[in-house]
């Protein structure tokens, strides 16, 4: 008897201790993306065998542009690069789709039915080492990626946050970016929905690698910027960063 009295009482005490979970109303793709757009955005990452990488450049801009700039097609090529820095012989696409999953499934539709998309693909399988995507979302509190002129370099920095820390990570940025954008270097913030769950993407553009080192540098003298770093950081399993080149057609430069 006494043995339960005190298991009764050890749990009525640590009880005091534990936090109230409050039950969130709504997803966090509601919270955090644009609500006066529909967008929906592909990351594509393709990693090339070395010696096909010239061929596969090629190919890429004769026929990606022509579905960028075909009104029947509901999407846009936002940027085309080969990355520089990071993971070699890769290239990444990231096209938007207006009008979000119904766009995205009109235009993998029509896709099948163009020969010439079908004969690309083909060509394209045939270069490839491997492959892989995501479907994202835009944070609300950053710029729509719009076409710049070049010459530029760009960093995609992509972090993979611990689950549950998305909200969290928003509130942060939301007051950072703000900070980040004295030199316009900001592209855009995405965050994912199908793929690799609870990943981050920031898209940033330089004139090279001294100018991305002297604004990085110049942000830690900003108010606030210290402080974004410090509670961040934890919420972070693991971050790559990327610089990369812009292919001739795309547009950003």
């Amino acid at each position: 008897t006494r043995s339960l009295k005190l298991n009764s009482t050890s749990s009525w005490f640590k009880s005091l201790f534990v936090r109230k979970v409050i039950p969130r109303k709504d997803a966090h793709s509601h919270l955090l993306a644009k609500k006066e757009d529909n967008n929906l955005y592909k990351i594509q990452f393709h990693n090339v065998k070395p010696e096909c990488l010239d061929a596969y450049n090629e190919l890429c801009e004769d026929v990606l542009p022509s579905i960028h700039t075909d009104p029947e097609y509901p999407c846009e090529l936002v940027g085309t690069w080969n990355t520089w820095y990071g993971e070699q012989d890769q290239a990444v696409h990231l096209w938007r789709y207006r009008g979000g999953y119904p766009a995205l499934t009109e235009v993998m539709n029509k896709l099948r039915q163009n020969k010439k998309f079908m004969e690309y693909r083909n060509e394209r399988g045939k270069m490839l080492l491997s492959r892989r995507n995501q479907l994202l979302l835009e944070f609300s509190f950053w710029n729509e990626p719009v076409p710049r002129p070049g010459p530029n370099i760009y960093e995609l920095r992509s972090y993979q946050l611990r689950p549950g820390t998305m909200i969290e990570w928003g509130n942060y940025w939301a007051r950072a970016i703000e900070i980040r954008q004295q030199n316009q270097e900001a592209v855009g913030g995405f965050f994912s929905q199908i793929g690799s769950l609870y990943t981050v993407h920031h898209l940033w553009a330089y004139k090279d690698l001294q100018s991305r080192e002297n604004t990085r540098n110049a942000a830690w003298q900003r108010d606030g910027w210290d402080e974004v770093v410090y509670y961040t950081v934890p919420l972070i399993q693991h971050m790559e960063s990327r610089i990369m080149i812009p292919m001739k057609n795309s547009p950003l430069k």
